[in-house]
């Protein structure tokens, strides 16, 4: 995963959505990695994911 700063993210917003769109980039502010930016769709990727997981521990809680 590649790193921007705030201040390179902040002025070069449009090269960090390009790489997001490729892989997440985290954004760090005085050299700690605070977010990640990344693509809509790996975003839903990982929401459907969750989803299934949060389904199946309900099931199983419903079991018990």
């Amino acid at each position: 995963m590649q790193t921007l700063s705030a201040k390179d993210a902040k002025y070069g917003f449009g090269r960090l959505i390009d790489l997001a769109r490729a892989e997440p980039v985290a954004v760090a502010k005085h050299g700690r990695q605070v977010v990640v930016v990344m693509a809509i769709e790996e975003y839903e990727r990982l929401k459907t994911i969750e989803a299934g997981r949060n389904a199946s521990q309900a099931a199983d809680r419903t079991k018990e």
